[in-house]
């Protein structure tokens, strides 16, 4: 069993190998989390020969301690609080609101930029696989999975290579199947489980998928 990937290129072509049952398969959709989600669901739909788009969200931090969650918005509108930690801190409706209003200005700049004014994504009646760096609290990848509900998807799966278990124990009620190859029990972050973990850029971002439309039939 893996205990550490040396970059996110890697963990995608490792997490391909346990979803080889959606190879080829017409009705499967890759969509990535971006930024950090794409190179690992680049190596996955390569693997698996399906399409690769991206579907943006973006975490709703704490003021004054952005790097904790509480909650996520995602394209189409999906918007998830975490009401423990909204309660827990006392953090007032306007706080909400304003981080609400600037998270919803860099999801329409990162939905121009990396999708280059495409039409929306139809996801009726396919099969998506949603596909992340790894899963802390599960903030970001809740709000994915609530807006591709909204698009009627037949069904969601949630791949990832690593995550928090209590992370995976939460979700899997509410998608159809996750697959993840390390749910270590010192979960701390993600990056801890990578030897390197630099963060993606637009570039980056903008080459692989233009690639992954490049090699579509």
């Amino acid at each position: 069993m893996v205990s550490n990937y040396p970059d996110r290129r890697a963990a995608g072509q490792i997490l391909a190998q346990h979803l080889l049952a959606y190879r080829g398969r017409s009705d499967a959709q890759v969509l990535a989390l971006p930024r950090g989600g794409v190179p690992v669901a680049f190596e996955v739909a390569q693997v698996l020969n399906v399409p690769l788009d991206v579907f943006i969200v973006r975490k709703l931090g704490v003021p004054g301690h952005e790097e904790l969650a509480m909650g996520a918005i995602a394209s189409g509108g999906a918007l998830v609080l975490n009401r423990d930690v909204i309660q827990h801190l006392g953090i007032p409706q306007s706080a909400i609101d304003a981080a609400i209003r600037r998270e919803s200005d860099e999801l329409q700049r990162r939905e121009s930029l990396y999708r280059d004014d495409r039409p929306p994504l139809n996801l009726e009646n396919r099969t998506v696989l949603l596909v992340d760096d790894g899963l802390a609290t599960g903030s970001t990848m809740r709000a994915a999975i609530a807006a591709v509900r909204q698009h009627q998807a037949n069904r969601i799966i949630v791949a990832v290579p690593v995550a928090a278990p209590d992370t995976v124990a939460t979700l899997q009620g509410e998608v159809d199947e996750i697959i993840c190859p390390l749910t270590p029990r010192g979960f701390q972050a993600v990056g801890q489980w990578y030897s390197h973990f630099e963060q993606t850029t637009d570039e980056e971002v903008r080459e692989l998928l233009a690639r992954a439309r490049s090699a579509e039939p």
